[in-house]
């Protein structure tokens, strides 16, 4: 009987390391154009300077290329699994990240170790508990203007256009409401204060999603213009 050939983890270097760093993949992520994986923050990073696949060329997107971003759980486990020490390692790096960047003055805290997953079902647990915070959502960057009007006192336009950084990139799940709820924070408003949400100078609803409100009235209002742009103001009462 012919013996068993013994694989090492280096026969399998060519599917689990990442084409741009040259790295182990860490939260591998596939572009569904054309299906190669590549690191998480190595492909958002290539996707904010180009809309092409670095292994490819192929064009991913016209305008939002993160939209076409799926992460690969099944491959990080896999991974996991082949290298040793290699989950562990990256879990305490992110935590020394956090505790050296975490900004004191804000009160921001870092996240908590993780434990080790050892089945679906932990996942499905967490994320039932909130902890992953859309993190592993496709991501939108969108800008945030103001939208001026003539009868607007000249207080309350400086109060609401008072927006430092127009610019965010968050979930494609956020919604209208908090949207609102962002401004409200930013902008030192009461909570109570009612602003609109304007996309191409229609009012969008509260629980319109930002992936909604790209596909059914940017995208295809022929706008080829990146990032989307959403538009605020004061609600104006017309009753």
């Amino acid at each position: 009987m012919a013996a068993q050939r013994r694989h090492l983890v280096r026969d399998f270097n060519r599917y689990i390391t990442c084409s741009m760093c040259r790295g182990y993949l860490i939260k591998p992520t596939a572009v569904t154009e054309c299906l190669h994986t590549f690191c998480k923050s190595c492909i958002v990073q290539h996707f904010e300077e180009s809309n092409e696949c670095p292994e490819c060329g192929i064009q991913v997107h016209e305008t939002n290329p993160l939209e076409m971003l799926r992460l690969d759980k099944t491959l990080e486990e896999i991974i996991f699994k082949l290298v040793p020490g290699l989950r562990e390692k990256e879990e305490q790096q992110e935590i020394e990240f956090w505790r050296k960047n975490k900004s004191r003055a804000n009160g921001e805290e870092g996240p908590r170790p993780k434990r080790i997953r050892l089945s679906e079902e932990d996942d499905e647990k967490d994320d039932e508990q909130g902890g992953d915070y859309h993190r592993s959502d496709p991501q939108i960057a969108i800008c945030l203007d103001c939208l001026r009007n003539n009868s607007q006192s000249g207080e309350s336009i400086v109060k609401v256009c008072g927006l430092m950084k127009k610019f965010i990139r968050c979930s494609t799940r956020v919604t209208v409401g908090t949207i609102k709820k962002f401004l409200c924070v930013k902008l030192k408003l009461p909570s109570s204060y009612e602003l609109d949400v304007l996309c191409n100078g229609e009012i969008m609803g509260k629980d319109h999603t930002l992936e909604f409100i790209y596909r059914t009235r940017w995208r295809l209002q022929g706008d080829s213009v990146y990032p989307m742009v959403l538009e605020y103001r004061p609600r104006i009462d017309f009753g």
